[in-house]
């Protein structure tokens, strides 16, 4: 009897470790399955006013909710109130002249200079976009922000300041291949500094990235790996948070992360788990605590083509390939506590 209860016990043990096997730096979460359906509770975004191509990205900026629209044949981005939506303005031509933009790539916000940073990866600048100048001429005629190159360049990056952004970096490996980087990048110098870290089985990267500065924290989430890692802000890692699709660093057809974003101490993921050959944006957001310990699962039912977070309003904004095009989730303790 005593031995059968032994046996019971580490039975027991064994299957608690499966499901969340933590050994210092590595964490394995086998099961994520505190699944809530808030489809209901995402309030649509309707734009009545301008019509914006089926590939966008949000920005949020002082006042205003940017689109930028990168299936447009006119202009670029257009401006909307943060609180309520009403749209305001277009502005920023597509182009190959002077002042409009050939191909756009990422906008970085200086919410302290009221600047947008609008990379154009056709003309290898990046252009510097006074907010007052645009809301006031939709044809401003930018100065240039930054020369770029075509050997290191970041495609996406939190701008802190001129000498600091913690940024995704592309470094091409041949005609066609790249590979992604998580890194410092000085925007003045455009001098690199890597992340310290980086998973010693993950050959290929595919992330998305985000920073906390209140909370010291970077986050690097891997769309071809199930894996997120997380960070000091200068690279050193804190925990490697393994899923169930996770694969000892070989790739698998199968799509996990997508943008990361932090609502206070929380880090909040837009996860896929479909096959790669498929639709493979997300529909889901997992909710972790800042050491990634796993809390739930938003089920949030439509296919998710980016996402940002709204301090001040408290809310998720989507933009969606989906029956809706953008929409926003209003956020509350019971829904990521």
């Amino acid at each position: 009897m005593k031995n059968l209860f032994t046996l019971v016990i580490l039975s027991f043990v064994a299957v608690l470790w499966s499901c969340t096997a933590n050994t210092g730096t590595e964490k394995h979460q086998s099961k994520r399955n505190n699944i809530i359906d808030v489809k209901d509770r995402v309030q649509e975004i309707e734009i009545e006013d301008v019509m914006i191509g089926s590939i966008a990205a949000l920005y949020l900026v002082d006042d205003y909710l940017i689109i930028g629209d990168y299936r447009t044949y006119d202009m670029l981005i257009h401006l909307f109130n943060r609180n309520n939506y009403a749209y305001i303005t277009s502005a920023i031509p597509k182009g190959q002249g002077p002042g409009e933009i050939t191909g756009m790539g990422h906008i970085g916000v200086n919410e302290k200079q009221k600047e947008l940073y609008v990379s154009d990866h056709g003309k290898l600048k990046i252009f510097n976009y006074p907010l007052d100048s645009v809301l006031n001429d939709p044809y401003y005629m930018p100065e240039v922000k930054k020369e770029l190159n075509n050997i290191q360049f970041p495609s996406e990056y939190l701008y802190i300041n001129d000498t600091l952004c913690y940024a995704r970096i592309i470094e091409p490996t041949g005609n066609v291949g790249h590979n992604e980087a998580a890194g410092k990048w000085n925007m003045q110098t455009g001098g690199v500094v890597k992340m310290r870290y980086t998973h010693p089985k993950v050959r290929t990267k595919r992330i998305g990235i985000a920073a906390s500065i209140e909370h010291e924290t970077f986050v690097e989430c891997y769309a071809n790996h199930d894996l997120m890692t997380i960070m000091d802000l200068d690279g050193n890692l804190k925990y490697n948070v393994y899923g169930n699709n996770w694969n000892d660093g070989k790739i698998i057809q199968i799509y996990h992360f997508k943008d990361v974003v932090f609502r206070g101490d929380k880090i909040i993921a837009s996860y896929s788990g479909r096959d790669m050959h498929g639709n493979t944006y997300p529909d889901k957001l997992l909710v972790f605590n800042i050491n990634g310990d796993y809390i739930k699962t938003l089920d949030i039912g439509y296919k998710i083509l980016d996402l940002c977070y709204d301090e001040r309003n408290e809310r998720l904004l989507f933009a969606f390939d989906d029956m809706i095009q953008f929409g926003y989730l209003a956020l509350n303790d019971d829904l990521v506590d």
